[in-house]
């Protein structure tokens, strides 16, 4: 169901600029359509941001491509993700066959996407807390995504991410950011690249937006 869809979207992805085949091929086999309200399914394979209630949204699939292809993953990889909303993004992570551990700030929604990685077999470790301090216990991780606007990047997850390992996340205002990608080349050091004009909703908690 939907295969003309997810391969017309590829398509397009390619267009805007995606090159990893990894991504592409794992955005070409999970089913968008299967993470958005009924009511949004005719809207699934658009470009778009949609909603999926409690003020949060299923990002934009150029989004999602552009941050997990900055990311630089080897299979296998250990992946922290902040926000887990829909999860959409942890699926195409575990698609491309990562070790996913995923944080979400809001228990109704933690509730119902950890239900969904049941029911459906999806091995991704979740889990309901302030994503902004992360997830020591399993640290370091070679990559960490963070899928909400901060208005810095939090002190804890740069100590928590591996080195050579590295991080994208929209730091700026409540309503636009820039996306940064940080490569951790060593101990407290970072070298960081900025991709401008992203909008993502606010990442709350005690490192980000109170």
């Amino acid at each position: 169901m939907y295969e003309r869809e997810r391969e017309d979207l590829v398509i397009s992805l390619k267009e805007k600029g995606i090159k990893d085949e990894r991504v592409l091929e794992a955005m070409n086999k999970v089913p968008r359509h299967d993470f958005v309200q009924s009511v949004m399914i005719p809207h699934a394979y658009k470009d778009v941001a949609l909603p999926i209630g409690y003020g949060q949204t299923i990002s934009q699939p150029y989004t999602v491509a552009i941050m997990t292809e900055k990311l630089k993953l080897k299979e296998n990889s250990k992946v922290l993700e902040i926000g887990t909303g829909s999860g959409y993004q942890a699926a195409i992570l575990r698609e491309m066959g990562m070790q996913v551990f995923s944080i979400e700030r809001n228990e109704d929604i933690y509730r119902k996407v950890q239900k969904f990685f049941d029911d459906n077999s999806l091995r991704i470790h979740c889990r309901c807390s302030d994503g902004t301090i992360g997830w020591s216990e399993f640290a370091p991780y070679d990559g960490i995504i963070v899928t909400a606007g901060s208005p810095t990047i939090p002190e804890n997850l740069k100590k928590q991410l591996n080195i050579d390992g590295r991080m994208v996340i929209p730091v700026g205002g409540k309503t636009s950011q820039i996306l940064k990608i940080l490569h951790k080349t060593a101990e407290d050091e970072f070298d960081i690249d900025e991709i401008a004009n992203f909008a993502f909703v606010p990442l709350i908690g005690r490192e980000g937006w109170n």
